[in-house]
């Protein structure tokens, strides 16, 4: 859980959330958004992937990222038990 929370901690990695909330994309297509340099994305996504918010495969020669409902899912259900 505090892997999640530390990658959540930061604006770029929620912006990215945002982005593959829309569709699965790139790292290309996903550093195009900003304007920051592509290994600083590469680190965000590892960030998101080692969180396990994101999921990553292989297609031809491009890695496609998604966003891995599942956990937030999980993450928003705990949260919820402290409106209790």
């Amino acid at each position: 859980m505090n892997d999640i929370f530390k990658a959540l901690n930061d604006a770029t990695r929620r912006e990215i959330l945002e982005l593959l909330r829309q569709k699965d994309l790139s790292a290309g297509e996903i550093a195009d958004a900003f304007n920051i340099s592509k290994p600083s994305i590469s680190h965000h996504l590892d960030i998101l992937r080692r969180a396990d918010l994101i999921t990553s495969e292989k297609k031809g020669q491009f890695i496609i990222y998604s966003i891995n409902t599942t956990i937030m899912e999980d993450v928003l259900q705990w949260i919820l038990t402290f409106k209790k």
